[in-house]
């Protein structure tokens, strides 16, 4: 709950900021039309949800590569779909936005994301 609702904060400022500057719009929204411009369901429930599932599966315990895969697929999961959606729906319409964007920044708030779940959760604290 903790890391879903940090993502939800997180997923709420940089939504609002790209729609807001005409970088990406959402010609069919089934959920605030008139509210914001941004995509409510993807905003505020599927991507901090699928953030959730990333930080209760993250492989603490295993090698450096074997995390930085974790990162790398959930990250590239979530921009497969949004290619997709891109491309065969009228979900989603790029206006001066590419998927690598979505990827750079999906890996940055996962990151930040899961800094923030190790800093919660912490037990001891060094000196």
């Amino acid at each position: 709950l903790v890391v879903f609702l940090f993502k939800q904060a997180l997923t709420w400022i940089f939504g609002l900021l790209v729609v807001e500057k005409n970088l990406i719009s959402y010609p069919y929204r089934l959920f605030f039309k008139k509210a914001n411009k941004a995509n409510f369901s993807f905003e505020y429930f599927i991507y901090p949800g699928l953030c959730a599932l990333f930080s209760l599966y993250y492989p603490k315990n295993k090698s450096n590569l074997l995390k930085t895969l974790h990162f790398f697929i959930s990250t590239s999961v979530i921009v497969i779909f949004e290619i997709i959606a891109v491309k065969y729906t009228k979900l989603i319409k790029y206006k001066k936005w590419t998927w690598y964007w979505s990827f750079i920044t999906i890996w940055i708030t996962d990151y930040v994301t899961h800094a923030f779940h190790k800093w919660f959760f912490k037990t001891k604290f060094h000196e």
